[in-house]
């Protein structure tokens, strides 16, 4: 038996994540090496507890076979999305905002919202540059690219690459495209009415100024394309499935971690290949994959005895939540103010199982939890991890973002809710 002390590590490490930056420690904890010492001093006496008590082979299972190959997934989309350059400045009308938006909805779940985020938002900064009403769109783009896009693929978002990491097939999610699309349709359609009503409004001179200094697109980078390609294609096929080896219980750890060094091969060729003026236009920088890395390797720690808890909690637990609806607001809530990956992780281990898969959730409830983590995390700024980045990229282009409370009550509560609640109602009730 896990006793119940053991979940505090795992709920500090969170409320940390949660409440610290927006705190007066928020500048402290913006370094990455601080975000390192809470995750070490939280994590390395679960770690310790863990051996001393017999749960060896569960802290590797966490630590060695999902944290080491989500990270390095998340590295190498990160790596080779932000080696692609695209510049220019378009006039910034509601047409054209919405196509870029649009673009990178269609892109998120092959390149990951991160990448799918930072390979699109300065092109948009650049052609609303000259508009007086900027703030929606900059909002907008954090639900429709850095969150919703992402459900299609294992690649789209952190805790769809966990479930897939449980055995979910990577096409299986592909099962949610009726959810993804109604609403990608409807964030988009909203957006578009939204930013024709502030277009009307905006002053001569910015419109003049708008239609005066456009640029054509240029790119730069493109062998990155390749190198994308290359980490989906390892993601879909090298794997168990597909090289029995790698599935071997008995299997050295180098064996069963080959798609991770193809990963490490894909990361060298892509930092290698591309030039170095690329990524400086392109404001590349390791401190964002760093800051995950520092941050997750206390999340997974800490996570191990709590999804253990939660398992022998199991069945007191689907007496309360029965319904794939409830696994929705549930995980979606919890996405939004913690984070959407270990929230997901947490969910799966306590829902009616898969009868083919254990470990994995039954599909109508691995739907809801997939659809809560994922579209739940465009809430907050915290929900998700290119929400912040985002937002971060905007402040510095001189765009006065809303506070945190202000993003929810300005935008997320209001408009992104109530679609979220018609796709549960029309697909998840």
């Amino acid at each position: 038996m896990i006793p119940s002390f053991m979940l505090i590590p795992f709920v500090v490490m969170l409320l940390c994540i949660a409440i610290l930056p927006l705190t007066k420690l928020e500048h402290w904890w913006e370094h990455n090496l601080h975000k390192l010492i809470v995750s070490l001093i939280l994590g390395v006496p679960v770690a310790i507890w863990l051996v001393a008590n017999g749960f060896t082979h569960e802290l590797e299972h966490q630590m060695v076979y999902d944290y080491v190959p989500f990270i390095l997934l998340l590295m190498a989309l990160f790596v080779t999305t932000g080696g692609i350059r695209i510049k220019g400045d378009l006039r910034a009308t509601p047409a054209i905002n919405t196509a870029i938006m649009g673009v990178g909805w269609l892109l998120a779940s092959f390149m990951g919202t991160t990448g799918a985020a930072m390979l699109l938002i300065r092109l948009l900064i650049q052609t609303i540059s000259e508009r007086k009403y900027k703030v929606h769109t900059i909002m907008f783009f954090i639900a429709i690219v850095a969150n919703c896009g992402g459900l299609l693929t294992p690649l789209g978002d952190p805790p769809l690459f966990l479930l897939f990491q449980k055995g979910a097939e990577f096409s299986w999610f592909f099962n949610l495209t009726p959810e993804w699309f109604v609403t990608g349709v409807l964030l988009l359609g909203t957006y578009f009415a939204m930013d024709t009503y502030y277009y009307k409004r905006e002053p001569k001179e910015c419109i003049e100024a708008d239609d005066n200094n456009t640029t054509s697109i240029s790119f730069g980078g493109l062998i990155n394309i390749f190198w994308l390609l290359c980490v989906i294609a390892s993601t879909m096929f090298i794997n168990g499935k597909y090289i029995p080896a790698m599935a071997d219980h008995h299997a050295p750890f180098y064996v069963k971690l080959l798609r991770e060094w193809v990963f490490i091969a894909i990361i060298l060729l892509s930092m290698f290949t591309t030039k170095k003026q690329t990524r400086i236009e392109n404001g590349f920088s390791w401190t964002p994959i760093l800051e995950v890395a520092c941050v997750f390797v206390g999340i997974f720690a800490t996570m191990t005895p709590a999804l253990m808890y939660l398992g022998e909690m199991k069945e007191q637990i689907q007496q309360v939540l029965s319904e794939p609806w409830q696994y929705l607001y549930c995980t979606g809530v919890l996405s939004a103010f913690l984070d959407n990956a270990p929230t997901a992780m947490v969910f799966n281990s306590m829902a009616p199982e898969n009868a083919a898969v254990p470990g994995l959730a039954a599909d109508h409830f691995l739907a809801a939890i997939s659809v809560g983590a994922v579209f739940f995390g465009a809430l907050t700024y915290i929900g998700n991890g290119p929400n912040f980045m985002v937002k971060s990229i905007a402040e510095q282009s001189g765009i006065k973002m809303p506070s945190f409370f202000g993003y929810m009550f300005k935008y997320s509560l209001i408009i992104f809710l109530p679609i979220y609640v018609i796709v549960q109602l029309i697909f998840l009730s």
